[in-house]
């Protein structure tokens, strides 16, 4: 059902209900071109051609074809404003789009909402034309209004047949002259609430260019700010950014809102506990944590807030992560954590890391249509409820590394739910720029991920958990990643002497870690090759190739050889005087690097590259000592498991948190 404004009016409707904007159509800023397909289709697809019966022959994998009409470039001088744009005569445009597409089926799940109205404003002669589409990804025309000179379009609609997942959008199609949005919105009928208080809250580490660019991007967006009751910046650095130049400008924009807190560098569940604790003590209904290197869409503010607002339950409202660099491309559409290997996995098989909207939109990619749930959302920005915080206490004070993943688990099992919603976003510098399995951060990978085994697995000794953190060790041992190993067996050391020294070792292990592994040359970074001795082998690969990747047959046999070779093998002298190898960074797996006595190895910024040597008395070491900590844990993980869920109400409390922010903090400013 469609109606005019006149219709409304007609009727005594406008007058009768109260709406509330639950979602308004953004486009992108002039500036930021290279993410319009994230906000409107420029009709290259209509959307994806389904089976219509199971059996059939098209029903066979692969066999989904697009359904395609010819695509049209985005045309800068068209985006009139954040909410306006303009069709040119004859052409389509389509807001099924990540940003601008109504995702149903999570107001569906989750909220009291079970209908929504559509109101689109256009100036002009053309179609406004509706669309949904189901969890499988197959599009339904819903509705269409002409529309001519100045006018209002609303589209009322159901949320019903949305179980599994599925989509609401629209297509404007111009007529014989331009047709213009001046603005359009999803609402429903207002129940008498208001959207709650929230502290958003940044923690950063010298990224203070970062952090000014978003508190500017705040500044210039007041709707995002509405709600916020305060902006606080957790600067844990040495380069404060109160010290930058243009700051004092941006502190005034953003109207007395912004308040810094200077502490200690306590990691990323340092800061992030730290805006979970003033969101209490100030009384925000919500704290919402945000990475301090990231750009943020600021209409994802008020989605989120507006969304948990109306869910049934309290619940943490996460956004998704793009690509900053590539910012097309999405990172994830949600994670949960495979109970078994505890591990982060994707909800989906048919799911995909790393999708890219510039090449396949949202209409033609089946598998964003399923409605995704999730066990956890990154706190590259997530939304949670201050009652959560105090029912199930702060983060875990473990510095970086789970920290997230862990207080989604712990409020799942407490009835809180997390969802990841659609429409909300930052773009973040993305993972495959980073190695964080290598170096000082491997030591809070091995002992978090354990740790968070202890408190949440419902396997009785951890599942895979144990056996796999070995083999971590012996594929580091082999690949002469000595400083990741020592990391490593420092952190199962550290999980087994208990949860209590959690809160005193946060300020000091990174840089014990850090100390620890200026001594292995594997973790000592130059930044040209030119500074190591020219890379030479002693004698060529057999047959002219290099190892190829052992498979699940030959795997076994072949470790314990290539272990074998490594404890026993005198390493040739040449080896120590120079590199055998220069290997990228990509190249650096552990059946490949086996096979060299050394190599000089680039790491995944790009930035510079380290010297790996093999040394088989480090091998001997390391391997007698990952074997004996490993069987410890093991042998201990009954006791451990109900040591950690013992102490994790105490070790996150508001108590103990206070305690350590007293100890580290500096001052707080405006």
């Amino acid at each position: 059902m469609s109606q005019t404004a006149e219709e409304q009016t007609a009727t005594g409707e406008s007058e009768a209900i109260r709406w509330q904007t639950l979602q308004r159509v953004i486009l992108p800023g002039q500036s930021q071109m290279d993410t319009v397909p994230l906000y409107v289709d420029m009709g290259s697809a209509m959307g994806m051609q389904l089976p219509t019966a199971a059996g059939s022959p098209s029903s066979k994998p692969g066999t989904v074809s697009r359904v395609s009409a010819p695509s049209k470039e985005a045309h800068v001088e068209d985006f009139l404003s954040r909410n306006s744009t303009k069709v040119r005569a004859g052409e389509r445009v389509s807001f099924g789009s990540y940003f601008n597409a109504f995702p149903a089926s999570y107001w569906r799940r989750w909220t009291n909402v079970d209908s929504v109205r559509l109101s689109v404003v256009t100036q002009g002669t053309g179609s406004v034309i509706v669309y949904k589409s189901n969890a499988r990804g197959s599009l339904q025309r819903v509705d269409t209004q002409r529309v001519e000179g100045r006018s209002v379009s609303t589209f009322d609609l159901t949320l019903a047949p949305f179980g599994d997942g599925g989509w609401y959008w629209f297509d404007l199609l111009a007529g014989a002259d331009s047709l213009v949005l001046e603005e359009a919105e999803w609402q429903t009928q207002h129940d008498g609430s208001e959207p709650g208080s929230v502290t958003l809250e940044i923690t950063t580490l010298n990224k203070t260019d970062f952090c000014l660019n978003n508190l500017r991007i705040l500044s210039e967006n007041p709707q995002a700010l509405q709600r916020v009751q305060e902006v606080l910046l957790v600067d844990q650095g040495t380069q404060k950014v109160a010290d930058a130049e243009g700051f004092a400008a941006i502190n005034d924009a953003l109207g007395g809102k912004l308040r810094i807190i200077n502490q200690a560098n306590l990691g990323g569940s340092g800061g992030f506990a730290r805006g979970m604790y003033e969101a209490v003590q100030n009384g925000s209904d919500y704290v919402l944590l945000m990475d301090d290197d990231v750009v943020v869409e600021p209409e994802s503010i008020t989605r989120m807030l507006t969304f948990a607002g109306r869910c049934k339950t309290p619940t943490i409202v996460g956004g998704h992560m793009f690509d900053l660099y590539n910012r097309t491309v999405l990172h994830t559409f949600g994670e949960t954590v495979n109970p078994y290997r505890f591990q982060p996995d994707l909800p989906s098989d048919e799911m995909i890391l790393g999708h890219d909207f510039h090449g396949s939109n949202l209409r033609q990619t089946s598998w964003l249509h399923r409605r995704c749930d999730v066990d956890y959302n990154g706190w590259w920005m997530c939304l949670i409820p201050t009652k959560v915080i105090r029912e199930i206490g702060l983060s875990l004070p473990v510095f970086i590394k789970w920290d997230d993943a862990e207080y989604g688990l712990r409020a799942k099992a407490a009835g809180f739910p997390t969802v990841s919603m659609p429409g909300s976003a930052v773009w973040h510098v993305s993972w495959i720029d980073k190695d964080d399995l290598v170096g000082w951060q491997a030591y809070f990978h091995a002992r978090n991920r354990a740790m968070a085994a202890l408190l949440h697995s419902p396997y009785e000794h951890g599942g895979r958990v144990v056996r796999e953190s070995q083999y971590h060790d012996i594929k580091h041992v082999i690949s002469m990643q000595y400083a990741t190993t020592q990391g490593r067996l420092w952190a199962l050391r550290d999980l087994l002497a208990g949860p209590d020294q959690l809160h005193e070792m946060l300020p000091t292990r990174l840089p014990e870690i850090r100390e620890m592994m200026s001594g292995h040359s594997d973790s000592v970074f130059k930044k040209n090759l030119d500074e190591f001795p020219a890379a030479k082998l002693d004698k060529p690969p057999r047959h002219g190739r290099g190892t190829s990747k052992p498979n699940a047959v030959s795997v076994i046999p072949w470790a314990a050889k290539t272990v074998l070779r490594q404890l026993v093998k005198p390493v040739t002298e040449s080896s120590s005087q120079r590199p055998q190898a220069n290997v990228a960074h990509q190249d650096n797996k552990w059946w490949r690097m086996a096979q060299f006595d050394s190599a000089v190895v680039s790491n995944a910024e790009g930035t510079g590259a380290s010297w790996y040597q093999r040394n088989p008395e480090q091998v001997r070491r390391f391997l007698a000592e990952s074997a004996s900590i490993h069987a410890q844990l093991l042998r201990n993980w009954p006791r451990l498991r109900d040591e950690y869920r013992e102490a994790l109400p105490r070790i996150t409390s508001m108590e103990a948190w206070q305690k350590t922010f007293e100890a580290h903090s500096e001052s707080d400013s405006k």
